[in-house]
Formats: structure tokens, sequence, C-alpha cells
């Protein structure tokens, strides 16, 4: 990571200082030091300055770091969006592909409620640490857009009979069920 606190600790190790000695030098808090070199405080005005002022390195330089990791944050949201959405998208298709047709047999239709098990199963074994509401905004958006162009297109009435007769209706609750309550189901290893 090239963030401002290892730069500042990686200053500060090769003029050979400790952190108390920076500390001193600069007429900083010790413990803000310590916090800046651990990320969890960022440098700002005065402080900063006295900081680079002990270590002679350039201010500028560390506020155009702070600056570059704000735009590959904003970057990775972006690509995380997109690609939430297109996967969203994919999930939705393939579970819609498989219980939609009037034509669709048996094993398609048992092959989507799997799907709407196994898929959201898998989801939730990756992201254990995000809260199961936000879990379900992330993955399960795609399903609540899939059913209100459903009910656009074919009617409150035509859509209900579709997503019944479809097994779709049954696929969703799945999903969203596993979805939600899935971290009951997984129990990790210790």
């Amino acid at each position: 990571m090239n963030s401002i606190g290892k730069k500042i600790s990686d200053a500060r190790k090769l003029k050979g200082f400790t952190q108390e000695e920076l500390a001193e030098l600069s007429k900083v808090n010790l413990r803000t030091i310590q916090r800046i070199e651990n990320n969890n405080n960022e440098p700002r005005g005065k402080t900063l300055s006295l900081i680079c002022d002990v270590l002679q390195i350039d201010k500028a330089d560390l506020q155009g770091l702070n600056q570059l990791s704000e735009n590959k944050t904003m970057t990775s949201y972006i690509i995380n969006g997109i690609f939430l959405i297109l996967l969203n998208i994919i999930i939705v298709g393939t579970i819609g592909y498989l219980t939609l047709p009037i034509e669709a047999n048996t094993n398609s239709k048992v092959g989507a409620i799997l799907l709407s098990f196994f898929i959201p199963f898998f989801i939730v074994h990756f992201t254990q640490k995000i809260r199961a509401t936000k879990r379900l905004l992330k993955f399960g958006i795609g399903f609540a857009a899939y059913l209100l162009l459903l009910m656009c297109v074919q009617g409150f009435i035509g859509g209900c009979r579709i997503g019944f007769r479809s097994w779709i209706f049954s696929c969703i609750l799945i999903f969203i069920g596993v979805l939600f309550y899935g971290e009951i189901f997984y129990k990790p290893e210790k």
C-alpha cells in the first residue's frame, strides 16, 4: 500500500528515527504519529507540515498521494457497481431462462430451484462479513427489478399467473431467503 502513513514510516526509518524521536523533534504527540503510521489517522495542515519538515520530505508529494488513493477508491466503486449489475443480470437471466418458457420441462425448473439455493449459498460463503440486509440489497436487487418488469409487461394478474405457473416466484423466494438467512445454514470451520 502506498499510503501517507507508509510513506512517513519509511522516511522516518530511513532517517533512523524512532517514533518517539520523530514525535519529539516535530512536536507532534507520539500517539498521533502512531495513528498516522498505522493509517488510523490522516495528517493534515500543521501536523503534516511539522512531520514533513523534520523528515525533509515534500508535503505536496504526500497530498498528491492522498488524491491518487481517492481516485482509486472512486474507480473501485464504479467497477464494483458495474460488476454487481452484471452479476445480477446473469443470475436473474439464468434462473428466468430455466423457468419462464411455457414449454420448460420439470428438469429445467428443478435445476432453477437448485441454482436458487446454491448461488446465494456461495455468495453468503464469500461475503460473511457483510450484513444480511446489505447482501440482500447488493445481490437480490436484480430479482426486484425482474419482478417489477414482469408486472409492467404482463400486468399484475398476468404476471402473478406466469410467476406461479413457471416456478419463478418459488426460485425468487428461495434465493432471497438463502441470501438473507444463509449464515444460519453456513457454519464456518474454526
